[in-house]
């Protein structure tokens, strides 16, 4: 089996991520997107499909979620072959099928993972069964080096209301204790002029903000964001805090 390091040494130009997700019809979020932002930040991208779900960008109208084996040898197929830097683990939709992704990563060399929680669409349609919740906790956020729920994914593995900075702090140290390495609570969703994303490493927090956009195009905006990061992980950046 290869290995980043025998592909650099090899030759190989691009660093590589793989995306574990579902796919989007509409192409704005999903395995569509994150493909495409891995090709925008230079790392060549590969996919292994959770589920396929029938959308556009104002609704999700069904999901069709793949056979567990299925998922579980797309994620081994690709490590026997290609040395992979990142993974991204986006939309996962029960149980059986977390538990597919965890054996197959347990079972490989496996690179940074970031862990993007999708657990419903900004239309409302359920992306994750509410009973697979602990599924996730259990087999998936031991495995990751960066989980980043937005807010309402948050609220929803915590259990309570976040409407403030420091609210989102607290939930950023309870979702670590979950078993993550890192935690980005995103609050995109908290409303105000400016949006700030709040980091926690265990030992410290950072607080990122930026103006807001007014703009009406955020479908897939966590997918992008997410893949955004395994992509700079493939690239060798570090997750550091200052």
């Amino acid at each position: 089996m290869s290995s980043p390091e025998d592909n650099r040494r090899s030759g190989r130009v691009l660093p590589v991520a793989l995306t574990i997700a579902g796919s989007d019809s509409s192409g704005g979020a999903g395995i569509q997107a994150d493909l495409k932002t891995f090709q925008a930040l230079g790392v060549f991208g590969m996919s292994a499909i959770t589920a396929v779900t029938v959308q556009n960008t104002c609704k999700v109208y069904a999901v069709q979620t793949m056979p567990p084996k299925i998922v579980h040898d797309q994620i081994v197929c690709l490590f026997d072959d290609i040395g992979i830097d990142a993974v991204k683990i986006g939309m996962v939709a029960d149980a059986a099928v977390i538990e597919a992704i965890a054996a197959a990563l347990s079972g490989v060399a496996r690179p940074p993972v970031v862990l993007d929680p999708v657990m419903i669409s900004k239309s409302g349609y359920a992306l994750l069964d509410p009973q697979a919740r602990q599924a996730l906790i259990q087999h998936l956020f031991p495995l990751a080096q960066v989980v980043t729920p937005n807010i309402h994914e948050a609220e929803a593995l915590i259990g309570s209301r976040i409407e403030t900075e420091a609210q989102m702090r607290t939930a950023a140290e309870r979702i670590r204790a979950l078993g993550a390495e890192k935690v980005v609570v995103k609050g995109g969703h908290l409303g105000g002029s400016q949006a700030t994303d709040i980091v926690f490493d265990g030992r410290r927090f950072q607080s990122l903000t930026s103006e807001r956009l007014e703009t009406a195009n955020t479908h897939g905006t966590g997918c992008t964001f997410s893949s955004a990061i395994a992509a700079y992980l493939a690239k060798g950046a570090g997750f550091s805090m200052p």
